[in-house]
């Protein structure tokens, strides 16, 4: 029972550490959306966890379009993300050729390993577009931390960074002073 006690600690220390990795260096931007490359995403892993796999499972059919799902162990622990094949606007590609699936199984395994915590902040928010913009920000900040809030913040619009200037800037004041935050 230690055991088992020990390893869930570890496994949520490490997801703890690794969900506040400033990752934003390598953050790359696709139409409004901000995402971390696979390529990227997979270096950072395996200088973490350098006996980390990850596998592809077969893609799901939903009418004309198509779902794709990987599994990524890392850290004693298997964490799977799944990922409808999409364009630049997030939108189902309809009929997917090869190319539009394989650059979706390469999204899908950068997700699969922010589900580990790397660059997790970067989808923060993503699904919670209808929230007030002033309530995300907030709830971001508290839960991720400046990084995160500034992730979220990158995708707003500019009318929802309006009304999020006033707590941006109270930030950046707090943030030690400086206007880096």
């Amino acid at each position: 029972m230690y055991t088992m006690v020990y390893r869930k600690e570890k496994i949520m220390n490490k997801f703890k550490e690794l969900r506040t990795l400033d990752v934003s260096q390598y953050i790359e931007k696709k139409g409004q959306f901000n995402y971390l490359s696979w390529a990227h995403a997979v270096d950072i892993l395996l200088k973490e966890d350098p006996s980390a796999t990850w596998i592809y499972h077969e893609p799901m059919n939903f009418s004309d379009s198509l779902m794709v799902f990987c599994s990524v162990t890392a850290f004693g622990k298997t964490m799977t993300a799944q990922l409808p094949v999409m364009n630049y606007k997030n939108q189902a590609i309809k009929n997917p050729d090869a190319m539009q699936v394989n650059t979706a199984m390469q999204r899908c395994l950068a997700k699969a390993i922010a589900l580990h915590g790397i660059g997790l902040y970067i989808y923060q928010g993503e699904d919670l577009v209808d929230l007030d913009p002033l309530d995300l920000i907030k709830n971001v900040y508290e839960t991720q931390g400046i990084e995160g809030a500034r992730a979220v913040y990158n995708k707003m619009d500019n009318e929802a960074r309006a009304a999020c200037a006033e707590f941006i800037d109270q930030i950046r004041k707090d943030s030690n002073g400086t206007e880096n935050g």
